[in-house]
């Protein structure tokens, strides 16, 4: 071979290498892994209402695809550019459209929305909303909408006339929003009828819970707005349910049947309209009635079930009712330990337990026309899972998804066909379609888009918990060119708290891509998803209840154990980090075992639960008066003499989720003591550091660890 071929050789060889060890950046990791790097999916999928047709967005959601079960091979539904010209609107993408029916659309731009026919490829505006209306919600029939301004509650009927359904003066009272601070699976306060013949909403007093300040610093000089936030064993809300009658234009309420602050939760309507169901919580979250209320009247008529814990009950799923001609339910609880489901009557006679899984339903998806077959979501046995199952109101059950992973499923109008997208720890994304007879058709087979980037691998394991017998995951990310004897720090990121599950079974195992960045720093990267985690049932999880932090501390010390039984891991080089529940966990473990980390950085940190509101905080912890102990066991306050390792606490100056005063209140804690901590606040910032800044976050942090892990 001549010099000139060697040379060419050489060069080909140097740039395939080159293309193959490409570098992610820390940018990329943060912002990047459902952007550059997302999996090539049927984005948007809907499908067609009544058909079995579907629709999904191509070229980066400036176009509209569609196809059929019956030819799965897409054609251009239409382009967002003609969509533009005939409504005379300037949308960027096709996401957040909705079908109202087989040729109809709904298009939401800025204040205004409109009907789009997909045949005659025309449309119009329906409504125009004010600058200041929040919470818009349409009737079934997409044509009256319910809204709130300010405290308020309005309606436009079919000619756009605005009617007032509340005329509150006191702003402390307020209709159609969620109350509770989204717990109990609330997302919204305005529900309307199957008929549209009624409104019901929640109301809230707010009266008598305390004004926190949080300092807006764009003014000047800088301005304080006052939230209401009502903190464990304090003053709360004080909620009701309305029903508006549209015909009469009148309002009945239903009050609690229990206390003033008690919660009202889970409300829905029965099919004919003629009941509306609440699930009725006591403060102490230990009490739930299901209770049956007249719609024309709000008297209560019955009571369908009541569960009791002395830990706590927490219904956070409306009834559902399979059929639209019968008031039969199902309803979600976990009285035998586990998230499963149960027919009743409205007349409040258990018809059926559907599932006596133990593992935890966690959605229901749909019925099928004849209200015969459900459709849900559930972990299965592998709790990383998360799988999609049916059940006839027998209690017959089947497994739908076929491939263990994270699964996301769409049923079609009939029930005939299910839309299944899924991931797993070696599929980037995979979408089928099933018929019937549970024959999967595969529509679309992602690439590996982190393909020629350097990235490490993730190691999913199981180790014992401290109570010696339960089974707990752990993910271990080891860089690309890990080396099995060196030895490497190790940075453990930490939750630990109740609904959250650090450790899936799809792509990158639940990880955030930044995870991969730090293990490419030569960075070995730790979670463990301890007790009092979620989809493990409701033992696993209830262990925490009234001393937060004890048996989550106690199964992360294994998560330390078994690092350190690795020959591999650097045992005095160990540094952990979190936000929120992970920060409580980050400042609890660096103060209540302080020789286990070098470096700590908590984010947004729970550092004494008395400064937390009651919604959450009164269910895992009770109140100071009932639970004085746990609440001192707990307080990360009373641990600062013993912090040895280096500690960053970050807060956002906004935040209205974890106040700063509990960073405050330790930061004070820390100087009264003498001990060196570092600090950085985000102005302006709520709970989570969100958009571009949170590149400077992540940098923040983990330039933190690597300078001060050596």
């Amino acid at each position: 071979m001549n010099k000139i071929s060697l040379l060419v050789l050489s060069c080909f060889v140097a740039t395939l290498s080159l293309a193959q060890t490409k570098k992610i950046k820390l940018e990329d990791g943060v912002l990047q892994q459902n952007r550059t790097f997302r999996a090539d999916k049927l984005l948007g999928f809907q499908w067609i209402p009544n058909t079995n047709q579907y629709i999904y967005f191509g070229d980066s959601g400036r176009k509209l695809m569609t196809a059929s079960t019956a030819n799965a091979m897409a054609s251009e539904l239409m382009s967002l550019a003609d969509l533009n010209q005939a409504l005379g609107t300037d949308l960027k993408s096709f996401f957040g459209i909705e079908f109202k029916n087989a040729n109809t659309m709904i298009i939401s731009s800025g204040s205004k929305q409109y009907e789009f026919n997909t045949t005659s490829k025309t449309g119009k505006s329906i409504v125009e909303f004010s600058e200041s209306a929040e919470n818009q919600t349409f009737d079934p029939n997409h044509e009256n909408v319910a809204f709130t301004e300010k405290n308020n509650l309005y309606y436009l009927d079919k000619n756009r006339k605005k009617i007032a359904i509340t005329n509150e003066t006191n702003e402390a009272i307020v209709s159609g929003q969620f109350f509770a601070r989204n717990e109990f699976g609330i997302e919204k306060g305005i529900f309307w009828s199957p008929k549209a013949a009624n409104i019901a909403f929640y109301q809230k007093d707010q009266t008598e819970v305390a004004d926190y300040p949080l300092l807006d610093i764009n003014e000047t000089p800088g301005k304080l707005e006052n939230i209401k936030y009502p903190m464990i064993g304090q003053k709360s809300e004080k909620p009701r349910v309305g029903i508006y009658n549209l015909a009469s234009g009148k309002t009945v309420f239903i009050k609690p049947r229990g206390n003033a602050d008690d919660y009202l939760t889970n409300l829905s309507w029965t099919p004919d309209e003629k009941f509306v169901l609440i699930a009725e919580l006591n403060r102490g979250q230990n009490d739930m009635s299901l209770n049956v209320y007249d719609a024309q009247t709000g008297v209560y008529v019955r009571t369908i079930t009541n569960e009791k814990n002395a830990r706590w009950v927490e219904p956070e799923h409306a009834p559902f009712f399979p059929s639209a001609k019968s008031n039969n339910f199902v309803w979600f609880s976990e009285k035998d330990g586990f998230q499963n489901l149960y027919y009743y009557s409205i007349d409040g006679k258990l018809i059926k337990q559907l599932t006596a899984n133990k593992f935890p339903a966690r959605e229901i998806l749909a019925a099928n026309p004849a209200g015969t077959e459900i459709y849900f979501t559930a972990t299965g046995e592998n709790p990383t899972n998360m799988l999609a199952y049916k059940v006839d109101l027998k209690g017959k059950q089947t497994l739908i998804t076929k491939d263990s992973g994270t699964h996301t499923v769409a049923v079609s109008t009939d029930g005939n066909w299910i839309f299944d997208e899924f991931s797993n720890h070696t599929t980037p994304s995979k979408s089928l379609m099933y018929d019937k007879n549970g024959k999967a058709t595969t529509l679309l087979v992602s690439k590996n888009k982190y393909e020629g980037y350097e990235m490490g691998t993730a190691e999913i394991k199981t180790i014992k918990s401290a109570d010696g017998t339960t089974d707990l995951w752990t993910r271990l990310i080891k860089p690309s060119n890990f080396d099995p004897t060196k030895k490497y720090p190790v940075m453990v990121y930490v939750y630990g708290g109740p609904h959250a599950q650090m450790i899936t079974n799809s792509y990158l195992d639940g990880a955030n891509l930044w995870m991969y960045w730090m293990a490419e720093q030569g960075y070995l990267v730790f979670t463990l998803d301890n007790r009092g985690s979620d989809n493990r049932g409701f033992a696993f999880e209830s262990v925490i209840h009234g001393q937060l932090g004890v048996n989550e501390i106690a199964d992360q010390m294994k998560g330390v154990d078994y690092l350190k039984s690795l020959p591999y891991v650097d045992g005095n080089r160990l540094a952990i980090h979190g936000w929120s529940y992970g920060g409580f966990m980050t400042t609890s473990i660096m103060l209540r075992q302080p020789d286990a980390f070098k470096v700590g950085v908590a984010g947004g940190p729970v550092t004494d639960w008395k400064y937390y509101e009651v919604m959450y905080g009164e269910r895992y912890m009770d109140t100071p008066a009932e639970n004085q102990k746990g609440f001192d066991q707990a307080s990360t306050l009373n641990y600062v003499k013993d912090l040895k390792g280096k500690l960053l606490l970050i807060h956002g100056t906004s935040d209205d989720v974890v106040v700063m005063q509990h960073n405050f209140m330790l930061i004070k804690k820390f100087i009264e003591a003498g001990k060196q901590v570092d600090f950085f606040p985000y102005p302006m910032h709520k709970h989570n550091v969100m958009g571009k800044d949170r590149v400077h976050l992540m940098k923040k942090v983990l330039d933190y660890i690597i300078d001060n892990n050596k």
